[in-house]
């Protein structure tokens, strides 16, 4: 139960930042956006590629340490998880449930089949994500996701290896 209510707060810590940057205009997230996108709202004059740069870092720079450090906190902390195994396991689970949201619902839900993200002037550019880039997110998920959870239980190791 308690793994289940630590996915939850997974996703809800990944959908945060992404309200943030979109909520004084979907614009000041465009960072988030392929290239060709990012180029148009800058030539439309909508942000300066000065203030996309500083949005990007600021996201992530806070959201992905914020991640890592709840997802620490929960296996480590909170489940009091111990050796390399369990610990693997539950971050992979986070992982994954943070993956299988941004994959279902941020990406294929939210940008593509609603107007909160759509910017005016680059309509004629959707689908925001291209088949390519959707690919590269899955294998993302599919393959680095377990990669990153053997990473960090790797690295916690040394510390919570009882």
């Amino acid at each position: 139960m308690v793994l289940i209510l630590e996915c939850i707060a997974v996703c809800f810590i990944l959908l945060v930042p992404c309200v943030i940057a979109i909520a004084n205009g979907v614009h000041n997230g465009a960072f988030l956006f392929e290239k060709d996108v990012q180029e148009r709202v800058v030539q439309l004059g909508l942000i300066t590629e000065e203030k996309l740069r500083r949005n990007m870092k600021l996201f992530k720079s806070t959201a992905l340490p914020v991640l890592i450090a709840f997802v620490l906190w929960a296996v480590y902390g909170i489940n009091g998880a111990r050796g390399f195994v369990a610990p693997f396991l539950q971050i992979y689970v986070l992982a994954m449930a943070e993956g299988l949201f941004d994959r279902f619902f941020i990406d294929a839900y939210w940008v593509n089949h609603t107007k909160a993200w759509t910017i005016p002037g680059t309509e004629d550019l959707k689908p925001y994500i291209p088949k390519k880039r959707l690919i590269q997110k899955w294998l993302t998920v599919i393959i680095g996701n377990p990669l990153a959870a053997a990473v960090l239980a790797g690295i916690m190791f040394p510390f919570f290896g009882q």
